[in-house]
């Protein structure tokens, strides 16, 4: 198994954001999660991924307990995410944003010259690869929203994660630039990369995705192939009320 949760909870005071949810995503494909606006995905995300502490419940990556533990040991486990608003560092050129998520702190990073020349090396190729190397010393604040979405991801590929958790990154990007958020996330699967989508635009989810998970007021309610959810009478009452 790749990442996956048993009965777990969190709930922000009267408010149970999320419900006993014990979801499975399959390692190797690309898996949606998807559902309507408050059923829970983001704070979902955020307990898996070391954001928020759950209240009960439980969450393992690759058979190992993450439950609770800290973002960066999470990352370093092999998992990254993007967020809804981009985290970038708008002062910085889209070329430090990369570096910044693998710099070694202090005196450690000032005795590694050739790690630095390997990691300066590898966020060019990653700038390149997503389509923005022409922005490499620009600015992230003058960067398009789209753009920033581009160096996002380039930053969560920084760290090589086995497994890439997207929270909605079709939310103010363009269809231009969305076509090519989709062919690279084809492309990173096919390398071997398993992917976690939140998002919105069904039209992406059904053509991107291999297994997709619904989730309503903070729980799975459908789980299987896009054509098998689309289909399911318990996600149209969700999302229809018929």
């Amino acid at each position: 198994m790749s990442l996956q949760t048993t009965e777990l909870t969190k709930s922000f005071g009267g408010v149970r954001a999320v419900d006993s949810a014990t979801v499975t995503f399959l390692p190797g494909k690309v898996n949606a999660l998807i559902g309507p606006n408050g059923s829970g995905k983001t704070t979902f995300f955020n307990c898996v991924t070391g954001m928020v502490r759950p209240d009960s419940g439980t969450a393992r990556y690759r058979g190992r307990d993450i439950t609770g533990a800290p973002a960066h040991r999470i990352a370093r486990a092999g998992i990254g995410r993007s967020f809804q608003l981009c985290r970038i560092f708008p002062r910085m050129t889209a070329l430090e944003n990369l570096l910044v998520a693998v710099r070694a702190p202090g005196l450690l990073g000032k005795l590694l010259p050739a790690r630095q020349r390997a990691d300066v090396a590898r966020a060019q190729h990653l700038l390149e690869r997503v389509g923005i190397e022409h922005l490499a010393e620009a600015q992230a604040r003058d960067m398009s929203y789209g753009q920033q979405k581009l160096l996002e991801l380039a930053g969560v590929l920084m760290t090589d994660p086995e497994t890439i958790m997207l929270d909605e990154p079709a939310g103010g990007v363009n269809p231009a630039l969305l076509e090519r958020i989709a062919a690279l996330v084809r492309e990173l699967n096919a390398e071997g990369r398993t992917f976690v989508i939140v998002e919105h635009n069904m039209d992406l989810v059904m053509s991107l995705s291999d297994h997709v998970v619904v989730f309503d007021r903070g729980r799975p309610i459908a789980t299987g192939t896009p054509g098998e959810v689309r289909a399911d009478p318990a996600v149209l009452e969700a999302y229809l009320g018929v």
